[in-house]
C-alpha cells in the first residue's frame, strides 16, 4: 500500500517536472501543464481509493473475526457442561431408593 502511494507521488510530481521543464510556446504549454495537473490529481485519487478499498477490506477482516470469536462464545455458552448427563443420571439412581 505504501509502495503504492509513493509511486503515484512520484508519478505525479514527474508528470508536472515534465509539464514544467521545456514546455512549448503559446496554448499547448498551458494545456500540457492542465493535463500533467489533471493526470496527477487523477494518479493521487487512484492511490487514495486504493488505500480506502485497503483500509475498508481490514476492516471487515476484523468485523469477521469479532463475528467468529462470537460465534464460538455462543455455541461453548448453549453446550451442556460435560458432567452434566453423569449427573442427572446419578441424581435419578439416588431419587430411587
Amino acid at each position: 500500500m505504501k509502495k503504492t502511494i509513493a509511486l503515484s507521488s512520484v508519478l505525479a510530481l514527474a508528470a508536472l517536472g515534465m509539464a514544467c521543464a521545456e514546455a512549448p510556446s503559446g496554448n499547448n504549454a498551458a494545456a500540457n501543464a492542465n493535463k500533467a495537473v489533471a493526470n496527477a490529481m487523477n494518479a493521487a485519487n487512484t492511490a487514495m481509493n486504493s488505500a480506502m478499498n485497503a483500509v475498508n477490506s481490514a476492516a471487515n477482516s476484523v468485523a469477521n473475526a469479532a463475528n467468529a470469536v462470537s460465534n464460538a462464545a455462543n455455541a461453548a455458552a448453549n453446550k451442556p457442561a460435560a458432567n452434566a448427563p453423569a449427573a442427572n443420571a446419578a441424581n435419578a439412581n439416588a431419587n430411587k431408593h
